[in-house]
């Protein structure tokens, strides 16, 4: 048994021979310190050794709460740019607002200053519905007979004439359109009273223009030229504007000429007009002569 067990130490010897150098060693080395940081060997080591594993952690869980935080600041952004759309839509709609109110302010001072100049009793109204037809080329304004609204009344704005009266409710009125081709206003070219060049124009059905007849092919036209109401037609006083030439077919001494005119109002975004309350002169029918008798004879 001694020598069995003389044996197993002598064979063992060699093994806690080498436990002994081990573990003075793993003293020795856990004692050891780094001659720079003063730091402890193992514990560098142990860093050195775990490194390469935080890195990996590290980038995984930056990956996770970059790609997280990617997506709050896209949430973010979405909510801000929508804000920022319904900002700019809500600045548009103001802006188109202040701009309508702008033009209707323009509109309603140039009617009031138009007013002032007519010497003749106004209706202000509003339109309300246009005639879709392409052969009926007419409006409905809010104003009736209980306004004082009648038949063949002209209607203007400050711009020129509209049309006429031709159809009246208590409280609505269809305008004819002055570019309707049964609509015509005597006109002339230039100055009344000082232009001879005197017509008729009537609806041309093309191109919203008016087409004027009638005019001597004598007398100079010229594109450009202001075409004012004559109150021939007993309907238009005289002396209100009906447009501008824009074009013209020359005629000779024995053929008139004939002239294209656009209108001087927008007669295709009317907003508000005047009618005039305007009743022509009443014509005088020539005196019928007296017959010659001789008195003082007697059969």
């Amino acid at each position: 048994m001694v020598r069995s067990t003389q044996k197993e130490i002598r064979q063992r010897a060699p093994v806690w021979l080498l436990v002994l150098l081990a573990v003075n060693f793993g003293l020795m080395t856990w004692d050891a310190r780094d001659a720079v940081t003063k730091q402890r060997v193992v514990r560098v080591w142990g860093q050195a050794i775990a490194s390469p594993f935080q890195r990996a952690a590290t980038g995984v869980g930056g990956t996770g709460i970059g790609f997280f935080q990617r997506l709050v600041n896209m949430r973010h952004a979405e909510a801000e740019n929508e804000s920022l759309k319904q900002r700019l839509a809500d600045a548009e709609t103001e802006l188109r607002d202040a701009r309508e109110a702008r033009d209707e302010n323009e509109r309603l001072k140039k009617m009031l200053d138009f007013k002032q100049d007519v010497k003749y009793e106004t209706v202000a109204a509003s339109v309300i519905a246009r005639d879709p037809s392409v052969w009926f080329n007419s409006i409905i304004i809010n104003r009736g007979s209980t306004n004082g609204v009648d038949v063949n009344m002209p209607v203007a704005t400050p711009d020129g004439i509209v049309g006429r009266v031709v159809a009246v409710s208590p409280v609505t009125a269809q305008i004819m359109l002055l570019t309707d081709e049964r609509s015509a206003a005597g006109a002339v070219v230039g100055q009344l009273g000082t232009s001879n060049a005197i017509g008729s124009v009537r609806g041309f059905g093309k191109n919203g223009l008016l087409e004027m007849r009638y005019v001597s092919g004598l007398e100079t036209v010229n594109v450009g030229d202001y075409v004012a109401t004559t109150g021939q037609d007993s309907i238009y006083p005289p002396g209100l504007s009906v447009g501008a030439v824009v074009d013209k077919k020359e005629g000779s001494a024995s053929t008139p000429q004939t002239i294209f005119v656009k209108p001087g109002a927008r007669l295709d975004s009317l907003q508000e007009v005047l009618v005039l309350r305007y009743h022509p002169p009443p014509r005088t029918a020539p005196e019928k002569a007296l017959p010659n008798v001789d008195k003082g004879k007697s059969k």
